[in-house]
């Protein structure tokens, strides 16, 4: 069994998956760390952590599986530490919603002899806005956690157990597990996840531009309006390092949409303009 875990990173993410342990029956220990350190004693007062550390490499010292939930570049420059910092019997994962750089930096430091484990992870759960006081015990109950383990690594025996208890802690918090390649996921979620992101951003900075002003908006914007746009509060902090690590699949999903968009103004007027309500209404029904 897992009887202590460091969180490194106690935004949304982190808190929830403290707060999901929790819920799920974890009785270990729950460690904590965040770069600002108020959000880590807010995720303890919430009950998500058992105690909070001052030093991210002693808190992940002192446990056997650590969970990365930051951006991507300080979660890649964290594996750069805590590679040598740990031994071959800790295990560390992360949340990140880009995998194949994580994966790639995973095989030239994790995963060999004397060096500790590491599960590229992804739950497809969140909220367009982050902070611990947003945590949900909730978050990950339903969700896909996506893994991107290759097939051919190489474990302790200890490191190879603490995998699989980590699986079955993901699935005790709700979820369900699927098992990518790396370079696959990047292309899913540049699709399914990231395009949306970017399309809800334009739009609302766009509708910003033009009528961000307008007194009746609040009258007139409904549902569609705020379904739409309720990504544009996203921050730009979490998505800067999206964008540059998935930078060519998010560029050929956004000229493909342009494409389509384009087509879409071309043929306001055609029969062509209810193929593609049909075609969008076959996909909202599979």
């Amino acid at each position: 069994m897992i009887e202590r875990i460091a969180i490194l990173g106690t935004g949304l993410l982190g808190t929830s998956a403290g707060l999901a342990l929790r819920a799920s029956g974890f009785t270990g220990q729950i460690t904590g760390w965040n770069r600002t350190s108020s959000e880590a004693y807010h995720a303890l007062s919430m009950g998500a952590l058992t105690d909070v550390a001052e030093d991210a490499i002693h808190a992940a010292r002192e446990s056997e599986v650590v969970l990365l939930a930051m951006p991507i570049y300080a979660t890649l420059d964290f594996m750069a530490q805590l590679s040598g910092a740990l031994g071959p019997d800790h295990l560390v994962t992360d949340v990140g919603s880009t995998k194949r750089l994580i994966a790639e930096s995973a095989a030239r430091l994790y995963n060999k002899p004397n060096r500790p484990a590491f599960l590229p992870g992804h739950p497809m759960a969140g909220k367009e806005r982050g902070g611990a006081g947003l945590g949900d015990a909730n978050l990950f109950r339903g969700a896909v956690w996506l893994f991107t383990d290759g097939s051919a690594v190489r474990r302790t025996e200890r490191a190879a157990e603490l995998v699989l208890l980590w699986r079955q802690c993901v699935l005790a918090m709700g979820s369900r597990i699927l098992d990518l390649d790396p370079v696959r996921h990047d292309e899913l979620v540049a699709w399914v996840s990231h395009l949306p992101q970017f399309v809800a951003t334009a739009l609302s900075a766009l509708l910003e531009d033009e009528v961000g002003d307008a007194p009746e908006l609040k009258d007139v914007g409904g549902r569609a309006l705020r379904e739409m746009t309720r990504l544009g509060a996203s921050p730009y902090s979490m998505w800067r390092d999206i964008a540059h690590t998935n930078t060519e699949p998010v560029e050929q999903a956004l000229h493909a949409l342009e494409l389509r968009l384009a087509h879409l103004r071309e043929n306001l007027r055609t029969p062509a303009l209810r193929n593609e309500f049909d075609q969008a209404n076959r996909f909202r029904r599979e």
